[in-house]
């Protein structure tokens, strides 16, 4: 499993920068570059809203990723083999507004 660094703040499953949901899905499925791949699995934080994925509220550091990003080096099977990846998207409302920084082209 990818460490995770997630500056998608905005995010109801992000906490501290890191993901508490658990596992997340990377789109983008003819990306051939970074900002034409997103985290599927964003869902914006409406007021006071949060989660409750993991027991105690933590963001997890290891996350298992689905990836449909096939064109990154990274991806294996349709899983991210990647030692860490970075999602992008500070300011993000929607899944599109996001973004994994981690994508290299094969």
């Amino acid at each position: 499993m990818p460490q995770l660094k997630c500056s998608a703040v905005t995010c109801v499953f992000n906490k501290q920068e890191l993901c508490s949901r658990g596992d997340i899905q990377v789109t983008g499925d003819q990306a051939s570059t970074a900002d034409q791949t997103c985290c599927g699995s964003f869902q914006e934080r409406k007021g006071e809203s949060m989660t409750n994925s993991c027991a105690n509220g933590c963001g997890c550091e290891t996350i298992h990723v689905d990836c449909e990003a096939c064109k990154c080096v990274y991806n294996d099977q349709r899983k991210c083999n990647a030692a860490q990846i970075g999602i992008s998207g500070s300011n993000a409302s929607s899944s599109q507004q996001t973004m994994c920084g981690t994508f290299s082209c094969k």
